[in-house]
């Protein structure tokens, strides 16, 4: 498998993208970045030069990855979704020193237009949805949903809705131990 980028996108020396990966129209791969085997950015994506990107990662169209974001194996960015790394950005104050860091662990999924606020921890194969505001810590499995967001469930990690509490099976067979905090998988 080879990279393709495509030959309006920006990548600049010193960043580290495996094998195939696509970089599509328009998006911008800073130095300092690294990119992990069989991603692919879309159109207009911006990936700043402290940011760790895993293997298998989608990011769709218009989404920018600011410094102190790492994203684990397996995440999905929707269209537009957004990635803060400041907390209380002003246009006069430099606050390059305050970037929080961001993490997205393996399998999560970030819907369209949602916003990550920095310092939050997204947990394995938790779920987004679109437009919500994510403003602390999310658990596994987690389903978030709103302004700010809530947990309103959890998913499996085939991205199928688990119901009820208790063993649970998912239709595609995997199974989870569910209570009012957690979701485990057994």
């Amino acid at each position: 498998m080879t990279l393709t980028v495509h030959p309006t996108a920006i990548v600049d020396d010193g960043a580290q993208i495996g094998s195939g990966s696509r970089i599509w129209h328009w998006a911008h791969v800073c130095a300092g970045a690294r990119i992990g085997t069989g991603c692919s950015l879309g159109q207009n994506v911006f990936v700043g030069n402290d940011v760790i990107i895993g293997n298998n990662v989608k990011i769709q169209n218009n989404v920018s990855v600011y410094d102190a974001v790492r994203l684990e194996d397996d995440v999905f960015c929707g269209p537009s979704m957004v990635f803060t790394n400041v907390y209380n950005p002003r246009s006069a104050i430099t606050r390059k020193d305050q970037y929080r860091p961001t993490l997205v662990r393996r399998g999560a999924t970030l819907g369209a237009n949602c916003t990550i606020v920095c310092g939050s921890t997204i947990g394995e194969h938790a779920f987004i949805g679109a437009g919500a505001v994510v403003k602390s810590d999310v658990p596994p499995y987690a389903m978030m949903v709103g302004v700010p967001a809530r947990r309103r469930g959890w998913m499996c990690r085939c991205g199928i809705q688990l119901r009820g509490k208790g063993a649970i099976a998912c239709a595609c067979g995997a199974r989870y131990m569910i209570d009012d905090t957690t979701c485990t998988p057994q």
